[in-house]
């Protein structure tokens, strides 16, 4: 019998890990649908190319990419992809906070060949196939597995990472998403058509609202289209189904659900009191 064992030295970690937090997992093939616009994103991103070719664009850098190929651009570099037919990109997309790449001014590193390593793909497809299952514990195992990834990116000389200390999560994508919802409450808004305006994955949309705002966009968009219909019920006519219609909830019944859940009454009893009270203001005034 022959044995072999491996003592493992104490250690207080690396520090580059420290703070690193994985936000999102995103996997595409380009499609002629994607909307090929410069934008930025208020946490890194980690692109591994698993298929096909197409282009980066980098501010004001342009630059072709292949199977194989890993990108880091960092948090507030505006950047875009670009391909096209017969040999579609796709890619899997890590978005990750406390982190970004020391590589010159323009905010990004270029890796050839490390997304063809079968550790990295072994890697890539455990947090894809974790991500969708979501099983219990699955955030502990996809941010262990992203730690694997950057210890793996620490042993490439070409690569040098650091931790992005005191990083503030930018408000402007929050915002915008938010003046939009304020402006069209009254159409079908949907967490995707949000996520496209901001160019920012859904997920991370939601995550990132919510620290700031305290609450979900969807459920933003539901208040603030409760509050029209308080104004609505009080001042006008309108039948609840003509109120609901116009602010854009999917049924009357829909409507009055999230108007109990928020006001604790229904609409039809919110109208009651308010003209109960308002007859008995014009009687006291007599």
């Amino acid at each position: 019998m022959s044995t072999r064992q491996y003592l493992l030295p104490r250690s207080g970690g690396m520090p580059v890990l420290e703070g690193v937090r994985l936000v999102y997992i995103t996997s595409a093939q380009y499609s002629a649908e994607w909307s090929s616009s410069p934008h930025t994103h208020t946490c890194a991103e980690l692109f591994f190319i698993t298929g096909g070719r197409g282009a980066f664009q980098i501010q004001q850098t342009s630059f072709p990419v292949l199977a194989g190929d890993m990108m880091v651009v960092n948090s507030g570099v505006p950047h875009t992809e670009v391909s096209g037919e017969p040999d579609p990109m796709e890619y899997t997309v890590l978005g990750v906070e406390g982190l970004e790449a020391l590589s010159g001014p323009g905010g990004y590193a270029l890796i050839h060949g490390f997304s063809q390593q079968h550790q990295v793909a072994q890697c890539l497809d455990m947090l894809t196939r974790e991500a969708e299952q979501a099983r219990p514990g699955y955030e502990v195992v996809c941010q262990d597995l992203l730690h694997v990834l950057l210890m793996l990116l620490l042993r490439r000389r070409e690569f040098v990472p650091q931790a992005a200390p005191g990083v503030q999560r930018s408000s402007r994508e929050c915002s915008l998403v938010r003046r939009y919802m304020d402006s069209h409450f009254k159409e079908n808004i949907t967490l995707d058509q949000l996520a496209a305006l901001a160019h920012l994955n859904k997920f991370y949309l939601a995550h990132a609202f919510q620290k700031e705002y305290g609450i979900s966009p969807m459920r933003y968009l539901t208040a603030r289209r409760i509050r029209e219909s308080r104004f609505l019920l009080t001042e006008t006519d309108h039948s609840l189904s003509h109120i609901a219609q116009v602010l854009g909830f999917s049924s009357p019944s829909y409507f009055s659900q999230c108007f109990r859940r928020m006001e604790g009454v229904s609409p039809k009893e919110y109208r009651q009191l308010h003209r109960q009270k308002a007859g008995q203001s014009a009687t006291n005034a007599r």
